[in-house]
């Protein structure tokens, strides 16, 4: 399949009122083409400022972000990004909110009901077409916002998140709902997370960061079986994986604790 997203020897600072922040530095990375890669760390390890970068949001102070192996010079249409926020408008209808972006691409009217269409059946809200945000749950509005990036129809999902707003049942769902799409889609995703068992229930592989700055620690296949169901997690391979990533995962949430007291 090959290397579809790439970050080469990035490094992302801030200016602040003394020393500029470095949020990530000198990290390499490459997505394959399909595959499903989540970014797992502490708070303020840099994940989402990666996202940032990799959607073409925001720039590398240092480092290139490449898409097809051609740089990122600014915001990436090809790149759909998934917030934790559902950012959906509030007086559109469940269609008029996934028709949305294929109207700005100026797609004729009978195509984007067509294709909206799919999209709301593929996130399992068919018959809720004409509702509003506000008659829906936040795990059905998670689900517009999907159908909604997926019907724009980009080559990478960019994902910050997105569950982390819902209740754990509703977490559990949306996952396999979410790993049903990818099959479905073939889309290659980028996932960003700081649950260990969400990583693994997702992902086919792991890249655990360290604390601020933002370097890869490990990358990790994940060797639990396709295709993948929540009740994975009850088995030993499970249990065995998660352990082996806590490992990775609680020295840094220590480095990141000593890092704030430091700054306080």
């Amino acid at each position: 399949m090959g290397v579809i997203l790439s970050a080469h020897r990035v490094t992302k600072s801030f200016a602040g009122a003394g020393e500029p922040l470095v949020a990530i530095r000198d990290l390499s990375l490459d997505v394959e083409e399909g595959e499903f890669l989540c970014l797992l760390g502490a708070s303020g390890c840099g994940k989402s400022t990666m996202l940032s970068l990799l959607a073409g949001f925001t720039a590398p102070t240092a480092g290139q972000i490449m898409l097809r192996g051609r740089p990122i010079t600014g915001i990436e249409p090809r790149c759909g990004m998934v917030f934790q926020s559902y950012a959906l408008f509030p007086w559109k209808t469940v269609r008029g909110n996934v028709e949305f972006g294929l109207k700005m691409q100026g797609v004729s009217r009978g195509v984007r009901r067509e294709r909206a269409q799919r999209f709301i059946d593929m996130v399992k809200l068919t018959g809720f077409e004409e509702r509003y945000p506000a008659e829906l749950s936040g795990g059905m509005q998670q689900r517009v916002t999907l159908a909604r990036i997926l019907a724009a129809d980009p080559e990478v999902l960019l994902m910050d998140e997105p569950f982390a707003a819902l209740d754990a049942m509703t977490r559990q769902i949306m996952q396999e709902e979410l790993l049903g799409i990818h099959e479905a889609s073939g889309k290659t995703t980028v996932f960003i997370t700081h649950s260990i068992d969400e990583a693994l229930i997702l992902a086919d592989r792991i890249v655990v960061m360290s604390a601020r700055p933002g370097r890869i620690k490990a990358i990790l296949p994940n060797r639990l079986p396709h295709p993948r169901h929540v009740s994975v997690q009850l088995s030993a391979d499970f249990a065995a994986l998660k352990a082996e990533v806590w490992q990775l995962v609680e020295s840094e949430l220590l480095a990141h604790d000593e890092q704030s007291r430091s700054n306080h």
